[in-house]
């Protein structure tokens, strides 16, 4: 059974604290959000990279876990951010589909567009899939 999307944000306790949401959560594609606001900026007002690849991270995280063998775990191997365009306001919204559903790895990509559905990087991540 899938968990509901803000029980997959609460098990991630820095994700919660820096404001992602997860709307929608399966093993084949996670989606969320992360709004603009001027804690998250660097100078100009400019969103973060950090705060995008937090972003990025956290819902390819989530698809990750969902595509995992019963009692296994998972952690991030390799993450790889293009960044296309800044973000000043608004909001950013994140899909993450699994490229990769192997024995000992997950790759997902996830891709982050501003409000006017312009990307605004791809995240690509290797997820070791961690046998208890």
């Amino acid at each position: 059974m899938t968990p509901a999307p803000d029980r997959l944000v609460d098990a991630m306790p820095f994700a919660r604290a820096l404001g992602v949401e997860i709307d929608t959560a399966g093993p084949d594609e996670v989606t969320g959000r992360l709004d603009w606001a001027p804690d998250r900026c660097t100078a100009g007002g400019v969103l973060h990279g950090g705060a995008l690849m937090a972003l990025a991270d956290t819902l390819g995280a989530a698809c990750a876990f969902l595509n995992l063998p019963e009692g296994a775990s998972t952690t991030t191997l390799e993450s790889k951010t293009n960044f296309f365009r800044g973000v000043r306001n608004g909001r950013v919204r994140g899909t993450s589909r699994p490229l990769h559903v192997g024995r000992t790895s997950i790759v997902v990509q996830t891709d982050l567009h501003d409000d006017d559905g312009r990307r605004v990087a791809q995240v690509t991540q290797t997820q070791a899939v961690l046998r208890a």
